[in-house]
C-alpha cells in the first residue's frame, strides 16, 4: 500500500492509491451520468476482489500440493489439478468458486475486444451461478449494454487491474473494504442531492454507532443503501474487542441497483446479512423482527408516499402518517420493529421536531409521552449530500431502566453541536473524532454507562424532564432547552422552515426532471430527439 499522503490523519479511510485510482476511472467517464457509471466501476472492482481472493487461495492450494508434509500433497500433475479445480476447496475458506471462464486474467486479456461488455456479464453470471447463495441477484450484468464505447470500458479493465489488494486475505479485505468505501463516497459526492440518498457520509454513522453501541443481538436498517451503517457497526464491535459474528445484520432496500452495492459492500467486508429488497414503508419485508438496535438514515420528507395503501397499519400506534410527508411512518416503523430492550438511532428532518401539521405534532406527543425519546442531537448543516440545511439524530429507548444504566424514565436529553464539524470541501463538512467522542461521551455519561458524572453544559448539553418539554408543546429542537442565545433560537426556527421549504423544492425539482425525461423518451421512440 502507499504511504499515506502528507497531512493524512491516522484512521483516515481515504487511500492514497484509492484517491488515484478514482481519478484514472473518473478520465474514462467521459459523459456517461455518474448514477450510471457507479454501477460499472463498483460491479468491475468487486469483480477484481472476487478474483483476487481465488487466486491467493489457488496459490495457497498449489503450495499445499507440492509439500509431502500436507495432507493435499499430489504426486502427479493430473492429481494436482484436480485438487486446484475442486470447488469446496474454495468455498470451505470462504472463498467465492470463479469458474475457468470468468476469470480475470482471461477478461484483462480480451480487454481490447469489442466484445468486452458481453464477456463480463457472462463471467458475472457465471459467478453468480457458482455462488447463488451468496450473490443471487446481486451481481450487475449490464456491461454489454453499457453507454461505455468498447474501448474505453476495456481501458477500464486494464485500470482496475493495476490494483493490487496484497498477499494477505485480512489485509486485502480491508484494503479493498476502505478502497470501495472511497469509491462510493466520490460517487455520492459526484451526484450530490442524489447520491446521498445511498451514502451517509462515515463521521455520522460513526457517531450513531458510537452512541448506539451495538455490541451484540439484531441490527435492523429499513432504509441500508449501501450498508455502511452495517459495516460501521461491525467495525464498533471488532474495535471494542467482539467478533462481528456477534451482530446479526437485516435490512431494506427500495432501490435495486443500490441493494446491489449493499450486498456486495457487505460481501467484501466479510460480512452477511438478511438484506431484502422492498419498500420497507409499503411492503415490510421484516414484519415479525423485534431488534436489539435499528440504525437509519431514512430519505427525508417523502410526499404521496402511499400512505392510503398502508392506513390500518398496526405499526401506526401513535397515529397515522400523512401522506404528505413520511417522516412520522418511518419513525413509527423504527418504534415497531423494537424489542422490549431495544433502542433506535437514525437521522431525520428537523422539521419533524416541531411539525404540527396533519396531526404530526399529536403523534410527536404521543411518543414523548410513552417515554420513547432518549436523546435529541441538532446539527450542523453541510453534513450531507443529500441537503445542505442542519438535520436531527434522533435517539428512542423502550426501556429507561434497564440494569446496565441508571433510571432515566421521564428525562429526554438535548444535545445541540449546530457549530460543530470542520469543513472538508466548499460544500461538505464532517464531524472530527474527539467531536464525536465528546457528543457520545455526554450521552452515555447521562445514561449512567461510564461511571462518569454527567452535568449539563449550557449551549452544548441539558437532561429535561417531560413536564418542561410539555410546557414547549412537544417541540423538541434542542436549541429551547440547552440555553442558547436568542439569536440562536431565531436561527433554528428559520432552519426548521426552511427545511420543509428547501425539502419542497427538491421534491418539485425532482418530480420536473422526472417528466421532462419521459417526454425526451416519448420523442426518441418516434424518432424525434429533444
Amino acid at each position: 500500500m502507499a504511504s499515506k499522503k502528507s497531512g493524512e490523519k491516522e484512521g483516515n479511510h481515504d487511500l492514497p492509491f484509492a484517491a488515484e485510482l478514482w481519478e484514472a476511472c473518473d478520465r474514462l467517464r467521459g459523459s456517461v451520468e455518474s448514477a450510471e457509471y457507479k454501477h460499472l466501476v463498483l460491479g468491475l472492482v468487486f469483480l477484481k476482489y472476487i478474483s483476487d481472493s481465488f487466486e491467493r487461495r489457488r496459490a495457497a492450494l498449489e503450495a499445499d500440493t507440492h509439500d509431502s508434509k500436507s495432507e493435499l500433497f499430489a504426486e502427479s500433475d493430473e492429481e494436482r489439478a484436480e485438487i486446484l479445480e475442486d470447488r469446496d476447496e474454495y468455498i470451505s475458506e470462504n472463498v467465492f468458486w470463479v469458474p475457468k471462464k470468468a476469470r480475470w486474467d482471461g477478461l484483462l486479456a480480451a480487454a481490447n475486444q469489442p466484445d468486452i461488455g458481453q464477456r463480463i456479464d457472462t463471467a458475472l453470471g457465471e459467478i453468480e451461478k457458482a455462488n447463488e447463495e451468496q450473490l443471487r441477484g446481486v451481481l450487475p450484468r449490464i456491461y454489454a449494454r453499457a453507454p461505455l464505447p468498447s474501448q474505453k470500458l476495456g481501458e477500464l479493465v486494464t485500470t482496475i487491474a493495476k490494483v493490487g489488494f496484497g498477499d494477505d486475505d485480512d489485509r486485502a479485505r480491508d484494503i479493498l473494504g476502505r478502497t470501495y468505501e472511497y469509491f462510493i463516497k466520490s460517487f455520492a459526492a459526484a451526484e450530490g442531492h442524489r447520491g446521498g440518498e445511498f451514502y451517509t457520509p462515515r463521521s455520522v454513522t460513526q457517531l450513531l454507532v458510537e452512541m448506539l453501541e451495538p455490541y451484540k443481538g439484531r441490527v435492523l436498517d429499513p432504509a441500508c443503501g449501501s450498508c455502511g451503517l452495517f459495516i460501521q457497526s461491525a467495525e464498533f464491535v471488532r474495535n471494542h474487542g467482539g467478533q462481528a459474528r456477534e451482530i446479526t445484520l437485516y435490512g431494506q432496500e427500495n432501490n435495486q441497483a443500490t441493494w446491489r452495492i449493499g450486498r456486495m459492500n457487505l460481501a467484501i467486508h466479510g460480512l452477511a446479512g438478511d438484506i431484502r429488497l422492498g419498500d420497507s414503508l409499503l411492503d415490510d419485508q421484516h414484519q415479525g423482527l423485534k431488534a436489539d438496535f435499528v440504525l437509519a438514515n431514512p430519505p427525508f420528507n417523502m410526499d404521496k408516499w402511499g400512505a392510503p395503501q398502508v392506513a390500518e397499519d398496526s405499526r401506526w400506534k401513535f397515529g397515522a402518517p400523512t401522506n404528505s410527508n413520511a417522516n412520522y411512518g418511518w419513525i413509527q416503523h423504527f418504534i415497531h420493529h423494537l424489542s422490549p430492550d431495544g433502542r433506535a438511532g437514525f437521522v431525520m428532518a428537523n422539521g419533524s421536531l416541531t411539525s404540527n401539521q396533519s396531526g404530526e405534532g399529536k403523534i410527536r406527543e404521543a411518543i414523548v409521552r410513552d417515554d420513547l425519546v432518549d436523546c435529541i442531537v441538532a446539527c450542523p448543516g453541510q453534513l450531507f449530500f443529500t441537503t445542505q440545511i442542519p438535520v436531527s439524530l434522533w435517539f428512542l429507548d423502550r426501556n429507561k431502566q434497564s440494569s446496565t444504566e441508571r433510571d432515566r424514565r421521564g428525562e429526554v436529553l438535548f444535545i445541540d453541536v449546530r457549530q460543530m464539524g470542520r469543513k472538508i470541501s466548499r460544500t461538505q463538512i464532517e464531524f472530527g473524532e474527539e467531536e464525536v467522542e465528546r457528543i457520545a461521551g455526554a450521552y452515555h455519561a447521562w445514561r449512567g454507562t461510564t461511571g462518569e458524572e454527567y452535568k449539563d453544559v449550557k449551549g452544548f448539553c441539558a437532561a429535561v424532564k417531560l413536564d418542561e418539554i410539555e410546557k414547549h408543546d412537544f417541540a423538541l429542537t434542542p436549541g429551547r432547552y440547552v440555553g442558547a442565545p436568542e439569536s440562536e433560537e431565531d436561527e433554528s426556527e428559520f432552519e426548521e422552515k426552511m427545511a420543509g421549504l428547501v425539502n419542497q423544492l427538491a421534491a418539485e425539482l425532482a418530480k420536473s426532471e422526472h417528466l421532462t425525461d419521459e417526454v425526451k423518451r416519448a420523442l426518441r421512440s418516434a424518432g424525434y430527439e429533444l
